[in-house]
């Protein structure tokens, strides 16, 4: 169905990919299409909404609600590096030149590593506040916030750029067609004509990193957490503390419960469409969830909410 169209390049190398997309089938291009836009429509207004919220409602410039906002960046800014040109593949010819794919391999890579940490920091956040909560306003300050902000953002980079350098390096020679909605690190992977073991070994160290080292701080985080919710003596207060870790919970296991899921099913050559649509959670729902789960549940945002309709209405 889709006919391959090369332009060698140093004798052995493709100018432009085609992405196959989420179904060849002309009878589902449409309905899928407005469905993707409903998601990236509501993506884009709640992040950009919770961003602008934070960023001016004093009352919510505190630790939790910078790495929120920033989170909420990350959110809306890896969503527009794909679901446009998704969008576009659903309505005309689902092209990409080889510069923009490996544009949006590294922007994707990079935003992606960046919010795995940025949910480590929220993990961290959440324990000081519950287990020192005396000595939050020094552990927290500001000056510590941005620090690890800037390390989630630099360790994000140092990730994106290893697994773009190591695509750069190959070679494509066979065949153009990525059976896939975007430019991701396996699906290229396939259709190199060269030598994989360098980039699988560098993919699979840099995510079982990420993985590792988040899934690991996240669990001894939690675990203290409990351990000194289980020593508050009511059960209000119990209850309350349980609250404020809620929304990050979530965020947390559909995240990387979704992410772990989509790579373990890429791995096994059986299950390559699977994974394929199981990114669809994690690229597409979760970055438009985010918002609902830290706004509907959270009173400091209802308030600031309702403060600022206030505001801009009378």
């Amino acid at each position: 169905m889709y006919q391959e169209r090369m332009t060698p390049r140093n004798g052995s190398s493709v100018t432009e990919f085609i992405f196959v997309g989420l179904s060849e089938e002309p009878m589902l291009q449409l309905p899928l299409f407005l469905l993707f836009l409903v998601i990236y429509v509501f993506t884009v207004v709640g992040n950009l909404g919770l961003i602008t919220l934070i960023g001016f409602n004093s009352s919510l410039h505190t630790p939790m609600y910078f790495f929120l906002f920033n989170l909420s960046f990350i959110d809306l800014c890896y969503s527009c590096v794909f679901t446009p040109k998704m969008l576009s593949g659903f309505v005309s010819e689902n092209i990409i030149s080889y510069v923009g794919c490996m544009t949006q391999l590294f922007f994707f890579c990079f935003f992606v590593n960046s919010e795995c940490y940025v949910l480590v920091s929220m993990a961290y956040d959440r324990y000081v506040a519950i287990c020192n909560p005396l000595l939050y306003a020094v552990t927290m300050s500001p000056w510590i916030c941005s620090l690890l902000m800037l390390g989630s953002y630099m360790i994000g980079l140092a990730g994106a750029m290893a697994h773009t350098g190591c695509m750069l390096r190959m070679t494509f020679c066979d065949s153009n067609i990525i059976h896939h909605y975007l430019c991701e690190v396996l699906p290229l992977l396939q259709l190199s004509c060269t030598s994989t073991y360098v980039n699988k070994f560098v993919f699979f160290t840099v995510v079982g990193m990420v993985i590792t080292v988040s899934t690991i701080i996240i669990f001894i985080s939690y675990a203290l957490i409990l351990t000194s919710i289980l020593r508050i003596p009511s059960a209000e207060g119990r209850f309350k503390a349980f609250g404020t870790c809620g929304s990050h919970l979530t965020a947390v296991a559909l995240f990387f419960g979704s992410g772990a899921f989509t790579y373990l099913t890429t791995f096994i050559p059986k299950s390559m469409e699977e994974g394929k649509f199981a990114s669809v959670f994690y690229t597409n729902v979760i970055p438009m969830l985010n918002p609902l789960i830290y706004s509907l549940r959270n009173k400091d945002v209802k308030l600031a909410l309702d403060k600022t309709l206030r505001t801009v209405l009378f």
